[in-house]
C-alpha cells in the first residue's frame, strides 16, 4: 500500500525521524490559515507547496489545467493561496503517470528549510527496502541527492553505496557511523545523521514497510539532518496488525478496478496487454501468462479467482477483466482441486448467460476433479467458447483469435 508524502512524513516523525514539517490542506480557502499555523509552529516565512499524489517526479511535473509545476515555492504568506490554486483540483502530469495524469486533492504546505547559515546545505538520496538477492533489509543511499537515483545509478554508479543489515541484530551503530562517513559529514551533522539512520531503520520495520525512500535527506545550513520527501510503501499483508495505518489508504489513486477487484476478494492486478487472464493459484496464473506470451499475445492482466469459482464469482472476474478495452480474448485456466471443474464450467456457462453477448472469444481449459464432465458440459452448452485441454491448444488458441 502506497503513502502519500505527508502520511509518510507522519510516520517518520512518530519514529523520532527529523522531517520537514507541513499541514495538508483539500481547500483554497484554508491554504493560507494553515501556513500561518506553519508560521507560528516553525518560524518559517517562506512556503513549500507540494501536490500529494502516488507518483514521483512532482517538482518537474506539470498540472494540465494551469501548467504550474506539481511543487511551487511561496515567498511569503501573500503567495500561498496563488500557488495552491495552481495546484489544487488539477490533474498533474508526471514522468510516473503515464501521459494520464492524476488529480490532485490534497496539498502539502511545508516549511522552507533551505534558509542561510553558517555552512552550505546538502542533499542526500537514502533509501530502505529488501534486497532479494541478499536475502536482507539494505540501506541504499548516496551523495547525489535530489536526483533520479536510475540516472545515479546509470552514470555514476560508484556513488551509490549499501549497507546491509543482519536481521538477527539489527542495525548497529558501526553501520551507521560508516554511513555518515561515506556521505562526507563531520562534526554535529556527523551525529544527526547516525541518529536519523537508526530511526528511519526503526521506522521501516516497526510499520512493516516495503520500502522508505527519502530523496533528498537534507543536511541544513545548521548541521541539522531531515527528511525533506518521504515515499512509503506498508507491506498490505502486514495491515492487519496495523489498523492506524491501514486507514491511510487512498483508494482514489489506486486503479478503480483493482479496488473493485480486490473488494470482491479477487486477487487482481491490471497490466497492458491484450488476452485477459482467470486462474486459480499463483503459479498456474504465472504460468497462463507465460503461455499468452509465447502465443504471440500480452497478458492484460493477473486474476486469482481462488478455491471458489461459482458463478457469481465468474461474472464479477468477467466483468472487470472486460472494462479493459484492450481485451481481445479471455482465457480460463482453472485446476480443479479444491473445486470440481464441473462445478467451474458451470459457472462459466451461468455468468456468460448473465452477461448476455459476449464481446471477445472465450477460451477454457478445465482440467483436474471431473475435467471430463467439465468439458462436456462447455461443449454441449451451444455458447461461443472453445474448450481445450492442453496447455499448448489453449496457446494455439489464444494465437488463433489473435491473428
Amino acid at each position: 500500500m502506497n503513502l502519500h508524502e505527508y502520511q509518510g512524513k507522519s510516520i517518520l516523525k512518530s519514529f523520532g525521524v527529523a522531517i520537514q514539517e507541513g499541514k495538508v490542506v483539500d481547500k483554497v480557502e484554508d491554504a493560507v490559515k494553515a501556513a500561518k499555523e506553519l508560521s507560528a509552529e516553525t518560524g518559517t516565512e517562506w512556503y513549500v507547496v507540494k501536490a500529494q499524489i502516488h507518483a514521483g517526479g512532482r517538482g518537474k511535473g506539470l498540472v494540465a489545467e494551469t501548467g504550474s509545476h506539481g511543487v511551487v515555492l511561496a515567498k511569503g504568506i501573500d503567495h500561498v493561496e496563488e500557488k495552491v490554486k495552481g495546484i489544487l483540483g488539477g490533474h498533474l502530469e508526471t514522468a510516473q503517470t503515464n501521459g494520464v495524469g492524476k488529480k490532485v486533492s490534497k496539498v502539502l504546505i511545508a516549511q522552507d528549510v533551505y534558509y542561510p547559515g553558517e555552512s552550505e546545505t546538502s542533499e542526500f538520496y537514502m533509501s530502505v527496502l529488501l534486497d532479494r538477492e541478499a536475502g536482507r533489509n539494505t540501506i541504499v543511499y548516496s551523495t547525489e541527492g535530489g536526483m533520479d537515483i536510475e540516472h545515479v545509478a546509470e552514470h555514476t554508479p560508484e556513488l551509490i553505496y549499501k549497507e546491509i543489515i543482519d536481521p538477527r541484530v539489527g542495525i548497529q551503530g558501526f553501520q551507521a557511523r560508516k554511513i555518515a562517513f561515506n556521505l562526507g559529514l563531520s562534526g554535529q551533522a556527523f551525529k544527526e545523521m547516525t541518529k536519523f539512520v537508526v530511526n528511519l531503520y526503526a521506522a521501516y520495520e516497526g510499520c512493516d514497510a516495503s520500502m522508505f525512500e527519502i530523496n533528498p535527506v537534507l543536511k541544513t545550513s545548521d548541521n541539522k539532518i531531515i527528511a525533506v520527501d518521504a515515499k512509503v510503501t506498508l507491506d498490505g499483508n502486514s495491515l492487519f496488525r496495523h489498523p492506524n495505518y491501514a486507514a491511510m489508504r487512498d483508494k482514489t489513486e489506486e486503479d478503480p478496478t483493482e479496488v473493485e477487484a480486490g473488494e470482491a476478494g479477487l486477487n487482481f492486478v491490471k497490466l497492458d496487454g491484450n488476452v485477459g487472464c482467470m486462474v486459480n493459484g499463483a503459479g498456474l496464473a504465472m504460468a497462463t501468462m507465460d503461455i499468452i506470451k509465447l502465443s504471440g499475445g500480452n497478458p492484460a492482466n493477473f486474476l486469482d479467482v481462488g478455491g471458489t469459482a461459482d458463478a457469481e464469482r465468474v461474472a464479477k472476474a468477467f466483468n472487470i477483466i472486460l472494462k479493459d478495452e484492450n481485451v481481445k480474448a479471455i482465457l480460463i485456466n482453472i485446476f480443479g482441486g479444491i473445486v470440481r471443474c464441473d462445478r467451474v464450467a458451470q459457472g462459466v456457462v451461468d455468468a456468460y448467460k448473465s452477461i448476455g453477448e459476449f464481446p471477445v472469444p472465450l477460451i477454457v481449459r478445465l482440467q483436474g476433479t471431473n475435467a471430463v464432465e467439465a468439458k462436456k458440459l462447455i461443449d454441449d452448452s451451444g455458447l461461443n467458447v472453445q474448450s481445450v485441454v492442453l496447455l499448448q491448444e489453449a496457446a494455439d488458441k489464444v494465437r488463433e483469435v489473435l491473428s
